[in-house]
């Protein structure tokens, strides 16, 4: 089969560093373009990543025929807009997290025809450790999952930084708490009711730098999840439930092409001497990741996650937000 041709709208550091190296190393896709407002920075990365042509603009990249994918790691407020127009282009396209700056702005893609695939491009649903703790929770080992536990920060003051800007949609509950939502909905398979955020912004970029959640799924489940842009690089995921925990040492940042680890525990020992360790093969979640959408667009399915599912996602955002405006429970 031949590889799908895929075109990148910027040289963003995570496609730079992450996503174009795992299309590259995919099995059903290669990079051929990379566009950037800036020529020399196109022809840069191009020549730096073994792509074949560069271009100065994004629509010029668009306008190629010879493309059928297109990769969008541009700035928030930026996603809709050239993921609209790529589709326009007829192109199949999977977009950075999140999807726009609110729902409203990511209902506007509800209106891309139904034989082009959109995708949010959250590559730990495609990661094996992610596949092995649902497998986990199906079979039962730890019984019923009632409480997930979700911490994911990192520091970053630069009031130069893209994270800090409030009006492309920097912040950690845009950034990192998307990643936290979906844990819940992916391991719980489900949406959550009503939500409660607790944000703290900072004084100068007046974006969120410590934001924690409270989502109720119904049943007796819930997830908690404190999220910053302004303490210690930290991340990790614990599942709770009746019988037993799991725990993913790396849940988000899993390194690329190696291996990596997950705990299942009994609670006979409180201090963790009733681990089982289990270590999943050596993956690349970016590759793995371009490979579905590429896939369905062939079996001529829809995409893993769509347009409706990210829409979801940013409801639950926008309700988070509400919430620590408020002061009060929200519904997605």
């Amino acid at each position: 089969m031949e590889k799908a041709r895929w075109g990148v709208v910027s040289t963003a550091k995570i496609g730079v560093e992450k996503v174009i190296p795992g299309i590259q190393n995919s099995h059903l896709g290669r990079v051929v373009a990379i566009a950037s407002r800036d020529l020399e920075r196109a022809r840069t990365a191009a020549s730096q990543l073994g792509i074949d042509k560069a271009y100065g603009s994004y629509e010029d990249l668009l306008a190629d025929p010879d493309i059928e994918f297109i990769y969008n790691p541009l700035p928030n407020d930026q996603h809709v807009d050239v993921t609209l127009a790529a589709a326009r282009a007829g192109k199949h396209v999977l977009c950075e997290k999140p999807i726009g700056l609110s729902a409203a702005d990511a209902a506007r893609l509800s209106e891309i025809p139904q034989d082009i695939r959109v995708m949010e491009a959250f590559m730990v649903r495609y990661h094996p450790q992610w596949l092995r703790c649902r497998e986990i929770l199906h079979s039962g080992r730890i019984g019923t999952p009632r409480a997930i536990q979700v911490a994911f920060s990192y520091f970053n003051d630069d009031p130069q930084n893209i994270r800090n800007k409030p009006e492309t949609g920097g912040g950690a509950l845009m950034d990192i708490g998307c990643y936290a939502i979906v844990t819940g909905r992916f391991f719980f398979d489900a949406d959550p009711a009503r939500v409660v955020g607790l944000i703290d912004r900072d004084p100068a970029f007046e974006t969120d730098r410590l934001t924690s959640g409270l989502l109720d799924f119904g049943d007796g489940r819930q997830l908690t999840f404190t999220v910053s842009t302004q303490t210690v690089p930290y991340q990790r995921v614990q599942i709770l439930g009746t019988r037993g925990r799991l725990e993913i040492e790396i849940p988000f940042n899993a390194p690329q092409g190696a291996a990596s680890r997950l705990f299942i525990y009994d609670g006979a020992a409180l201090d963790g001497s009733d681990a089982v360790q289990e270590t999943l093969p050596a993956a690349d979640q970016y590759a793995e990741q371009a490979d579905a959408l590429v896939k369905a667009v062939r079996d001529g399915e829809a995409a893993p996650t769509g347009v409706e599912d990210a829409i979801t996602n940013m409801q639950i955002i926008d309700a988070l937000f509400r919430s620590a405006d408020r002061g009060t429970w929200e519904k997605p």
